[in-house]
């Protein structure tokens, strides 16, 4: 029973201990995530392409007959966005948006990539969103998005119209990489990962160094102190020193 307890209490940890040691060095794990925040920093600022976004807005409305709008005809069309987004993201329209504006270097999974339909619960408008690297051509992909999709969609889904609520935008500010998002990552990992570091180290170390640990880990009390033994040249450094 005493060998299971001992053993049991070698995994025993004190929070209060553990807190001591990495308040004890704080100023590295300050020093590190600021070094890692600085580091992101850099590499948003300087290094990582920036990349713009354009949006472009389509209303489809299926009518049943040629008078009002009625209930269901609302409901039928929120019901059905979701397969517009997924024809908007088929493989015959952006084919099709990259043949036109002879994208030679761009494949379908490529575009795909750079396309979000989004499409906001209770409402039937369609939101195309496209990412790039240059603004202008975010603007004419989104717009040519939106006109070879609406043909698809009116012969697929039998639609009479589809309506442009909003062209597409000319982006002038970028919409990425966040500056302050990285470097707010990169503090928060570099100050992360060195008190990890510490806590390992801190938690491997089962060296006994001073009588208060004989009593904590071995249960046992210490009679006496030796000090520790100086070596010839050590002595004599310190008596001339005295001198």
């Amino acid at each position: 029973m005493d060998n299971r307890k001992e053993n049991s209490n070698e995994f025993d940890i004190d929070l209060l201990e553990i807190i001591q040691v990495l308040f004890s060095r704080f100023w590295l794990i300050l020093g590190t995530a600021f070094l890692g925040a600085l580091i992101c920093f850099i590499i948003s600022k300087f290094v990582m392409t920036p990349y713009y976004e354009s949006t472009t807005k389509i209303y489809i409305l299926n009518k049943t007959d040629d008078t009002a709008v009625t209930y269901t005809d609302v409901q039928m069309g929120t019901q059905l966005t979701k397969d517009y987004a997924e024809l908007i993201n088929s493989r015959y329209v952006l084919e099709k948006v990259i043949e036109q504006l002879s994208l030679v270097d761009m494949e379908y999974e490529d575009l795909m990539r750079k396309v979000s339909v989004d499409t906001p619960v209770d409402t039937r408008v369609i939101a195309i969103t496209v990412e790039n690297t240059q603004p202008r051509l975010a603007m004419d992909i989104a717009n040519c998005i939106r006109e070879v999709a609406g043909e698809h969609i009116q012969n697929v889904m039998d639609i009479e119209a589809v309506n442009v609520v909003e062209t597409a935008n000319m982006p002038i500010e970028k919409a990425g990489p966040s500056v302050i998002k990285w470097t707010v990552i990169g503090g928060v990992a570099g100050g992360f990962i060195v008190c990890a570091v510490i806590l390992v180290i801190f938690l491997l170390d089962d060296t006994i160094k001073t009588s208060e640990d004989i009593e904590k880990y071995l249960g046992l009390s210490t009679l006496a102190l030796i000090p520790a033994m100086e070596d010839e040249n050590t002595a004599k450094k310190r008596k001339n020193k005295r001198k």
